[in-house]
């Protein structure tokens, strides 16, 4: 199996374009035509883990985590991340991160952390903005479902829980073609009127390139005519956060016990508990605080995330609960989700779990 195809499949299911402006995910370390032999997840990489992706014959490691996260202007071996990046050339170990761009997605690392609190009814908490264009283009009316079809197949025409969503409107396209022309109808030199269809299709921007490019080739003419529209609409199926229901209300300290023995937090820091039973929780996996005041304007009864600062807590402000459950703990399901995506894709290729404990907090 070769890394780039193992990328490929990682990329469709969380782009790299969604991860944040200071995220440092994709490859890290390694060749995107190498050989795998097998892959071992992680949310951290450490030293520990390089040592068992050895010992069970894994040359990928795929974390959550980007181990190389600032600049390096040196490779000595001074700290763990110079270490790391030594051990993993030297034993030829690809290094692979999805990192916020899997928190960015609506199915990633908060989608399951509310399927696995039992959330339903869910929906991103505070979805992106300005991620999403709307293309034009004019085709003869025999062509349109062609032209529509290789669009919709290249990702484009989705709107919630719908796809193939275009809006089709005849009208007539006039076109003269100079002496250096091959129209596709018509005669070069002469004025020609065509009925023609105009097909409008919305679609998120990193998947621009390759939408064009399949309209181009699925379309008749010589020269394709189209417009691209940039939206201010929110983009629902990403953003951070997601926000959910509980099947019915529950007592607030009943629910942080079921979420401590789910996660195995040994402890949950909290705000004040609210006397009233809670329903309506929102999510974010690792560090959330950016999203407390998007977890009140929705309503949630709670907020679960990790860590929280101390000051942080204030903006509860008797609205809702703050829980901060730990920034390992809130985001430890993401193993399980690139598991499911790895197998699901490549289901007799050997794809492991890391063993090693890599969570650095540790509590008395």
């Amino acid at each position: 199996m070769k890394l780039k195809n193992i990328i490929t499949k990682l990329e469709e299911f969380a782009h790299p374009a969604l991860q944040e402006s200071y995220d440092n995910a994709g490859l890290l370390i390694g060749d995107r035509d190498q050989e795998i032999s097998g892959v071992l997840i992680t949310l951290d990489v450490t030293e520990a883990v390089l040592e068992e992706a050895a010992q069970k014959s894994c040359n990928l490691i795929v974390a959550h985590h980007p181990v190389i996260f600032k600049g390096l202007k040196s490779i000595t071996g001074k700290n763990f991340v110079e270490r790391i990046v030594k051990i993993a050339i030297k034993n030829d170990i690809a290094i692979y991160a999805i990192h916020t761009n899997l928190d960015n997605v609506k199915h990633g690392v908060n989608g399951i952390l509310a399927q696995k609190l039992g959330l339903t009814n869910t929906r991103i908490l505070a979805p992106q903005k300005e991620m999403l264009r709307k293309l034009a283009t004019f085709c003869p009316t025999e062509h349109a479902d062609a032209v529509r079809e290789a669009m919709f197949s290249a990702g484009a025409g989705h709107i919630g829980n719908y796809d193939s969503c275009s809006f089709n409107a005849e009208g007539k396209g006039t076109f003269r073609g100079s002496e250096d022309t091959n129209p596709f109808v018509g005669e070069k030199g002469k004025l020609h009127f065509e009925q023609e269809i105009r097909i409008e299709i919305i679609y998120p921007v990193y998947l621009e390139n390759k939408i064009i490019s399949s309209m181009i080739q699925a379309h008749p003419y010589e020269e394709v005519a189209y417009d691209i529209y940039p939206l201010a609409n929110e983009f629902a199926e990403t953003g951070a956060g997601m926000i959910g229901e509980l099947d019915k209300p529950i007592d607030p300290l009943q629910f942080l016990e079921f979420v401590k023995s789910l996660t195995g937090t040994p402890c949950i820091r909290h705000s004040e508990i609210i006397k009233k039973p809670v329903q309506k929780i929102a999510v974010c996996g690792g560090a959330g605080s950016f999203l407390i005041g998007d977890a009140i304007r929705a309503g949630a009864d709670m907020f679960i995330t990790g860590d929280v600062k101390y000051h942080d807590f204030f903006e509860a402000d008797g609205k809702l609960i703050i829980a901060d459950i730990g920034h390992y703990e809130s985001e430890q399901f993401a193993k399980d989700l690139i598991l499911s995506i790895l197998i699901e894709n490549f289901s007799n290729f050997a794809v492991l779990i890391s063993e090693t404990r890599t969570n650095s907090v540790n509590y008395l």
